[in-house]
């Protein structure tokens, strides 16, 4: 019993040197040592990464938070980006999605505010870039490929008869 009661008190006390409880101001202090330039804006910080915007909007009363970065406008990408950032989304983008919202294709990460690490954020804002500049291309976060089909196969459309 002894023993049991030592296990568990062990248990907490790692549990609470350990545990993470990410806060907004933790998060911004992340970012501006990752970021060149850093704007706050109410919940969300601008900031850019290599040159490239990506946008961090959290709200704490529903912990979450996001790491966004804007791609390119809808009209001009054909369907064949779009159906590879889908294919994208399950081989290669790994911790990142490609998503639409508002006529835009973002880079997007999303985690609980609170249960983020250090490490996650940078890891994050590098993976939310990395899928960004890679659009078009590889279409990847991370040099990581999860095995599979990572290539859209093209079927042929059938043609539209004209009627006379």
């Amino acid at each position: 019993m002894r023993t049991t009661i030592i296990c568990f008190c062990l248990t907490l006390a790692f549990n609470g040197l350990f545990s993470q409880e990410m806060t907004p101001s933790k998060l911004y202090e992340i970012i501006e040592q990752e970021a060149d330039t850093v704007k706050t804006n109410g919940n969300s910080y601008q900031f850019l990464f290599n040159e490239s915007i990506l946008i961090c909007v959290f709200d704490e009363n529903a912990n979450r938070m996001r790491i966004i970065s804007p791609i390119v406008e809808r009209e001009k990408i054909g369907e064949e980006e779009l159906l590879n950032a889908l294919v994208a989304n399950f081989h290669s983008a790994l911790d990142v999605k490609y998503a639409l919202s508002d006529e835009i294709l973002w880079s997007v990460y999303t985690h609980p505010l609170k249960e983020l690490s250090e490490a996650q954020v940078i890891d994050a804002i590098q993976q939310v870039y990395a899928a960004a500049i890679t659009f078009g291309s590889s279409y990847s976060s991370t040099n990581l490929v999860f095995p599979g089909n990572t290539k859209k196969i093209e079927k042929p459309k059938p043609k539209i008869l004209k009627k006379i």
